[in-house]
């Protein structure tokens, strides 16, 4: 029988894998979190620029949307505003023809709305070839 007292032995914590999880956590969140600036963001909507016009396809299809959101189909207007009524008078216009390039000119107070709705509707009948018409700013006299 053993009687001493047993010794007892110091007991030691090895911090050093507590400080590694602490910096990898510390690196992961600063990664990534995300800083939002919302409130600065300023944006600049792009003019034409260039000097020499380029030359129009002799087919094309060009839609105008006025600054009440009225559609028209080569200088033609389209009875309603409806995306359905959009869809029938271009498909009757292209004849099923989906390589033929479209150009878009809205008017800048044009409902945003519009704009979408007529890329959607030529998405949908597979005319990808999109292109938006704008004007030459206004030359500067200095």
């Amino acid at each position: 029988m053993n009687l001493r007292p047993r010794q007892q032995q110091p007991l030691d914590i090895n911090l050093t894998p507590l400080i590694d999880v602490v910096f990898l956590l510390l690196i992961f969140f600063m990664v990534s979190t995300t800083f939002q600036r919302e409130t600065r963001i300023e944006i600049e909507l792009p003019e034409a620029d260039s000097t020499e016009a380029q030359p129009a396809p002799e087919e094309k299809l060009e839609i105008v949307i006025d600054r009440s959101g009225r559609y028209f189909l080569n200088e033609r207007e389209v009875v309603d505003t409806e995306p359905a009524t959009l869809r029938g008078a271009i498909d009757k216009v292209t004849g099923g023809d989906t390589d033929l390039p479209v150009m878009i000119r809205a008017d800048g107070q044009a409902p945003y709305q519009s704009v979408v709705t007529a890329m959607d509707v030529l998405a949908q009948l597979g005319l990808n070839q999109m292109s938006f018409v704008a004007n030459r700013p206004p030359a500067s006299e200095e």
